[in-house]
């Protein structure tokens, strides 16, 4: 295990070698990661691809937890009076299950594993939101949650999005179906998923250090990048009410399949 730890620490090493090409990358990875979660929720796939592609796929994670947590603050603080807690309270447990999960499979797995399910996931997560879009259009989305199988429907996709949310930090697909299906509208599933992922994404801390996966050299890196991420809440929250929704998410998941693709064929 102190074998394994120093082999991730390692790998921050690189870090300090990107490119100023690859910071403009991942600084508008970073605003993505703002404008996602103050506007169209989903546009993180499109930002971990950039940040799994553009540095070490299991340091990436590291990099990008920091990140994303600093866009949560800025969600909660824009749409906390909008969240619905009891919501938030049924799906708590099962997304703890698939943390500890997730954090068993990043113990094992080896960067070239993680950058591959990284991928695999997006083309899951783009694959399934396009399903969920057909069903949505025909008219045959589910109601909202309140029988023994909504709630195993629950317990499903708290177990899911705990384990993507750990190992690849795509955890936002996964909730945003859920959401969606309970039959939350704009504000609501606003408000309910900016607490929802700044608690578990917080809660993801340890973990991520515990593995490695954040240290003092991707924290100066993350201190830089979320510069970049108020600037894209800002312009989520001029943007909510006036942007195209259906285009924009056509460009979400065509960017998550060729971002997951060019990860698998690497």
């Amino acid at each position: 295990m102190r074998a394994h730890n120093i082999g991730l620490r390692m790998n921050t090493m690189t870090l300090w070698h990107i490119s100023g090409w690859e910071f403009a990358t991942l600084a508008f990875a970073a605003l993505l990661v703002g404008f996602s979660k103050t506007a169209v929720s989903g546009a993180n796939t499109v930002s971990l691809a950039i940040f799994a592609a553009v540095l070490p796929a299991r340091a990436s994670t590291g990099v990008l937890l920091p990140v994303l947590i600093a866009g949560d603050v800025l969600a909660v603080l824009t749409y906390r009076r909008h969240a619905h807690w009891p919501t938030l309270w049924r799906l708590f447990p099962a997304v703890a299950a698939g943390v500890v999960v997730g954090t068993l499979f990043l113990m094992w797995a080896d960067d070239g594993v993680v950058r591959t399910s990284i991928g695999a996931i997006l083309l899951l997560m783009a694959g399934v939101t396009l399903w969920r879009r057909r069903r949505t259009e025909a008219g045959d989305e589910p109601d909202a949650v309140t029988t023994r199988a909504g709630r195993m429907k629950a317990r499903s996709y708290g177990v899911l999005g705990g384990f993507t949310t750990m190992v690849a930090n795509a955890g936002g697909p996964v909730m945003s179906m859920y959401l969606l299906s309970a039959g939350f509208r704009k504000l609501g599933f606003l408000g309910t998923s900016a607490f929802f992922f700044l608690i578990v994404n917080v809660s993801k801390l340890p973990f991520s250090a515990g593995l490695g996966l954040i240290d003092r050299r991707s924290l100066l890196l993350d201190a830089a990048l979320a510069v970049f991420v108020v600037p894209g809440a800002l312009f989520g929250k001029w943007a909510v009410n006036r942007i195209n929704q259906r285009l924009f998410e056509q460009l979400v998941i065509a960017a998550t399949i060729v971002g997951g693709a060019q990860l698998l064929l690497r």
